[in-house]
C-alpha cells in the first residue's frame, strides 16, 4: 500500500507561523506588561516613602555612622510645643527659594532648562535620595513619588515638581506645579486625570507634614501660556499639569487647580 511521505518544510514551515504569531503577541502585550510592573514599582515607592515619614520624628538625624538610631518615647516632644523641624537647613532653604521666585516674578519659568533642572539636591542635606514627597489623589486611586525637578529621569519615576514655581512645602504666595505624564511606555501616571472633579481632594506629604488641596478648577490650555501657572498673590496652590489630550504628543496641556484647605472630610 503507497504511503505519502511527510514533508519536513511542512512541519517547518507551521513551527515558524507559531513563532511568529507568539512574537507578535509577546510585541502587542509588552507596553501593558511593562506599564502595570512600572506603575507597581512607582505605588511601591510611594508606600516606602510614606512609611519612612511616620518614624522619621523618631529618627535622629546627626547619627554619624549612618545608622537609624530611634529617640525614647520620654524624650518626644509634647504636641503643644512647637518642636524644631528635622532637615532644618532645607527647611530655611525652601522657604526662602519660594520667597524669592514670588519676588522676582518667576522669571525662569520661561526657560525649558530652568524648570527642568531640580532646585534642590536632596543628597546635599544628607538625605539617602531625591524623593522629595508623595501626591495622593483618591479619586484616580494613585499614590506617585514627587521629585524635585522636570527631568527625563524624574518624569519616568513618578511626579515631578517644576522648578521655578513654588515648592510643595506651603505657605501663602505660592502655587506649586507637579506634572506627570499623561501615561508613558504602558505606565499610567496622570493618564486618568479626567476622574478628578472640581471638590475632590489631593494631598501632598512632604518631610515634614501632609497638606491637603481641594481642586477649585480645571482648565485646558496651551504650552505657551505660562501665565496660567504662576503664582496667585495670597493663595495657597497646587497646580496638577500633564499633556492633553491622551496620546497627542503634548499639544495642550491640562491643568487642575487645588486650594490648600485646613478642615476636610474624615477619611482625607
Amino acid at each position: 500500500m503507497y504511503r505519502r511521505k511527510s514533508r519536513p518544510w511542512k512541519s517547518f514551515l507551521m513551527a515558524l507561523m507559531i513563532l511568529l504569531f507568539l512574537s507578535g503577541l509577546g510585541l502587542m502585550l509588552y507596553p501593558y506588561v511593562h506599564g502595570a510592573i512600572v506603575d507597581r514599582e512607582i505605588a511601591l515607592n510611594a508606600e516606602e516613602f510614606l512609611s519612612w515619614v511616620e518614624i522619621l520624628p523618631f529618627i535622629k538625624p546627626t547619627d554619624p555612622d549612618g545608622t537609624i538610631d530611634t529617640v525614647p518615647q520620654e524624650d518626644i516632644v509634647p504636641e503643644e510645643t512647637e518642636p524644631e523641624r528635622l532637615y532644618p537647613d532645607l527647611w530655611e532653604d525652601m522657604v526662602a527659594y519660594n520667597e524669592s521666585i514670588y519676588a522676582q516674578g518667576q522669571s525662569g519659568l520661561s526657560c525649558e532648562y530652568d524648570y527642568q533642572k531640580p532646585s534642590f539636591f536632596l543628597r546635599s542635606y544628607g538625605l539617602e535620595d531625591e524623593t522629595f514627597g508623595v501626591i495622593s489623589i483618591p479619586a484616580m486611586e494613585l499614590e506617585m513619588p514627587i521629585f524635585l525637578g522636570a527631568t527625563d529621569s524624574h518624569m519616568a519615576e513618578g511626579a515631578a515638581h517644576l522648578s521655578q514655581t513654588s515648592l510643595p512645602i506651603g505657605g501663602e504666595n505660592t502655587n506649586c506645579v507637579i506634572a506627570g505624564h499623561r501615561g508613558y511606555s504602558g505606565a499610567s501616571y496622570f493618564r486618568y486625570i479626567e476622574k478628578l472633579h472640581v471638590g475632590d481632594y489631593v494631598t501632598i506629604t512632604n518631610l515634614w507634614e501632609t497638606l491637603t488641596y481641594k481642586v477649585v478648577e480645571i482648565k485646558i490650555i496651551n504650552p505657551y501660556e505660562v501665565e496660567e501657572v504662576l503664582i496667585q498673590p495670597g493663595r495657597e496652590l497646587l497646580t496638577l499639569l500633564t499633556c492633553h489630550p491622551y496620546a497627542s504628543g503634548g499639544r495642550q496641556r491640562y491643568l487642575v487647580f487645588c486650594e490648600r484647605v485646613v478642615d476636610t472630610p474624615n477619611g482625607v
